[in-house]
């Protein structure tokens, strides 16, 4: 079964980050994780209500050590790419798709959500494997902060347990180094590289590679530079 965090990234507002921990415990998650939250003092205590040792327990991080620690990261969105010429924020998948991707799965997934004002930055989007947004009416499609975590928490509550292992953050992101190799290789045109990495970063993120699997893409991109080489 996936051990899902719950990832905040800087909160503004310390009674968010209280609700967010007592949605968190009704659905039976106890994970939370801050990075570079606003102060955390009486409010947040208050709408935790019987949640104060979700809020208690919440881990301090970077956005760095996230991506470093989780085997799959999924980044929550409300403004999407409506192209494929644009792919910073898609494919994007609902609450209810992204529990099928990882309800069999057997490692560490991270759930980001941004900041009130302006949600998650290009820069930290761009790194996710899973894009996910609610979908919510064009009108107004942003919600608040502890809501979408209270959807997110209801379809990944009550998951089946994991029937393999994922490839860990490590593996993937030895994988996605390879690839930048195997781009610089057979001369992919620089200005094609930064999408073409993040539409490979999606593609896999979606597939959930087992160790395996990343073992036998390193194969088959070693055997083409063997034979690259043997060419030259």
């Amino acid at each position: 079964m996936p051990e899902i965090s719950i990832v905040l990234i800087e909160p503004l507002y310390e009674g968010n980050v209280g609700f967010t921990a007592r949605v968190m415990k009704n659905f039976g998650f106890t994970r939370l994780v801050l990075v570079n939250p606003c102060p955390i003092g009486d409010e947040a205590i208050m709408r935790s209500s019987h949640a104060r040792d979700v809020l208690d327990s919440a881990r301090r991080m970077t956005i760095d050590e996230i991506y470093r620690e989780f085997d799959l990261i999924v980044a929550t969105t409300g403004e999407v790419s409506e192209s494929v010429c644009t792919p910073m924020r898609m494919p994007y998948y609902t609450p209810a798709e992204v529990r099928e991707m990882v309800a069999d799965i057997d490692g560490t997934v991270a759930i980001l959500f941004g900041r009130e004002n302006w949600g998650l930055a290009n820069r930290e989007v761009m790194r996710a494997d899973i894009i996910c947004t609610i979908p919510a009416s064009k009108a107004y499609p942003i919600l608040n902060l502890s809501h979408a975590v209270g959807i997110l928490c209801y379809e990944l509550a009550s998951l089946p347990r994991g029937t393999y292992p994922l490839a860990g953050r490590v593996e993937m992101e030895a994988l996605h180094r390879h690839l930048g190799e195997f781009l610089d290789r057979i001369d992919h045109p620089e200005f094609k590289r930064k999408n073409t990495m993040i539409l490979l970063r999606r593609l896999f993120g979606r597939t959930r590679l087992t160790t395996r699997e990343v073992s036998t893409l390193h194969g088959l991109m070693r055997r083409a530079e063997w034979h690259m080489e043997k060419k030259d």
